[in-house]
């Protein structure tokens, strides 16, 4: 498989087999390829998904060449479906919530926040307003464990979008680095 306008992937490890360039968000890739073992980012960002319809597992890619990612991130099926993030630039502000339907302690953010613990005495965060810019929100601490991207938008509950039983402890502003 060939991911492009960012990235290219195929079907075996090393970028061996069929490919598919992909130059926008695709919902269901399994219509290109069967499978997509190796991945490489040409320009740009993306998410990519294990599920298809942008569901599932995701995982983060910059540019630069992942021959064998499905080892390094821990996944067995392999990419299904991807999203291209959009450039972003001026500034980032996010609103965490400790409760569902943006409930309980509220904090704003404009930066990277590695803890939420530690910075806010947060245990949870359930719900939050991302009013500019694209994040990505960590399971754990130190920007570490498994992640979900935001762009702009009202998310009322990570339960509900598929996320139960899953913490978020940290988070990072998706900035020009791609």
């Amino acid at each position: 498989m060939t991911m492009r306008n960012c990235s290219t992937s195929s079907t075996d490890w090393n970028f061996q087999g069929r490919s598919y360039e992909c130059m926008s968000d695709c919902s269901d890739m399994s219509s290109y390829l069967s499978r997509c073992h190796s991945c490489r980012v040409e320009s740009g960002c993306f998410m990519v998904y294990d599920r298809t319809n942008y569901m599932g597992n995701q995982y983060f890619m910059r540019r630069g060449e992942y021959s064998d990612y499905m080892s390094m991130i821990g996944w067995s099926g392999g990419i299904r479906s991807c999203r291209m993030i959009p450039m972003h630039r001026g500034s980032y502000r996010m609103r965490i919530y400790e409760r569902e339907n943006f409930g309980g302690q509220m904090y704003e953010l404009m930066d990277d926040c590695d803890n939420i613990m530690d910075r806010y005495r947060m245990n949870d965060c359930m719900s939050c307003n991302v009013m500019d810019g694209h994040w990505l929100m960590y399971e754990q601490p130190q920007f570490r464990g498994r992640m979900m991207y935001l762009r702009p938008g009202e998310y009322r509950s990570f339960r509900d979008m598929g996320w139960s039983g899953m913490k978020f402890m940290s988070m990072r502003r998706i900035t020009d680095m791609c």
